[in-house]
């Protein structure tokens, strides 16, 4: 419309208020179009866009509107998920899917399984309530890494980590024992939940729940679901992390994944608390460890 306006007084020599007039627009909408929209709100959406795809990019493409929306508002942003999400999808801007991982689960040949005592209940009112454990594997060229990973439910932070080159009980206590430093040694009554794999069966991982005063926890053989808390960890690490980058060595690997656990526990957002990193709600918890939190 506007251009068969400019078109009429370049070609014919009709005025652009006769035209706007016969088309039943204003003067002030074309000569917005002719001369660029130069209001705040037109310049205040562009500095959006900016920004917004600026953060899409530092992500690595990882994170959507919601987690954008919490970033703009941080840094002092008034602005709208929805009005995000139009930004994002005006420059073709779309995070990247998530994938299912595959299991590494090995059960146990003997008879001892500790009772579900979850059943599926993926809260907890407090920290160092509930702990979910699992294993995972990191592709390099020069093979595979095993990663075993401990997970405070109540604020998503993982509290512990090892790597290895071996799948098994070694690894797990490792992951354990990492935990058990980082909250202090104060974790009696702890519920660590976790699948039926060989390595959490194992003497030696049992013994240490005994001795420590953790109560061990597990789902049924086959069921992901069960342990559904931990298997989205890893579907983050997989969306984040493994599909993003390649490990040349080993050693490169371990680094790598230690500082990417360590950025998710310090600064990347999780809904479940508020969108907020895990590290930053523990630290607007009440000091005593006894009160409960919502």
């Amino acid at each position: 419309m506007a251009g068969f306006i400019a078109a009429q007084r370049a070609e014919h020599g009709v005025p652009h208020a006769v035209a706007c007039r016969a088309l039943g627009v204003s003067q002030a909408w074309f000569y917005k179009w002719r001369h660029g929209d130069a209001s705040p709100r037109r310049a205040r959406r562009r500095a959006q866009a900016v920004l917004v795809a600026a953060l899409f990019a530092q992500h690595r493409g990882t994170y959507g509107a919601p987690r954008i929306t919490a970033d703009l508002r941080d840094m002092g942003w008034r602005v709208s998920q929805n009005t995000v999400a139009e930004l994002m999808a005006e420059q073709g801007l779309r995070a990247r899917a998530k994938h299912h991982r595959r299991g590494t689960t090995r059960p146990g040949k003997g008879r001892w399984r500790a009772p579900d005592l979850v059943k599926r209940d993926f809260t907890a009112r407090r920290i160092n309530q509930r702990w979910f454990g699992d294993g995972t594997e990191i592709d390099t060229a020069e093979g595979k890494l095993q990663l075993a990973s401990v997970l405070d439910v109540c604020s998503r932070r993982i509290v512990g980590f090892a790597l290895s080159e071996h799948h098994d009980a070694e690894l797990a206590y490792g992951s354990l024992a990492m935990a058990v430093a980082v909250r202090g040694g104060q974790v009696a009554e702890v519920v660590l939940h976790t699948d039926q794999g060989s390595e959490y069966t194992a003497g030696m991982f049992r013994a240490a729940c005994i001795r420590l005063g953790i109560r061990q926890s597990m789902g049924r053989p086959g069921s992901a679901l069960d342990n559904a808390v931990i298997e989205s960890w890893h579907s983050t690490l997989e969306f984040e992390l493994r599909s993003c980058e390649e490990f040349p060595t080993k050693a490169a690997a371990r680094r790598r994944v230690a500082a990417w656990i360590d950025e998710y526990n310090r600064t990347r957002r999780h809904s479940s608390v508020g969108m907020i990193s895990p590290i930053d709600y523990e630290l607007a918890q009440p000091d005593d460890p006894a009160t409960e939190v919502a």
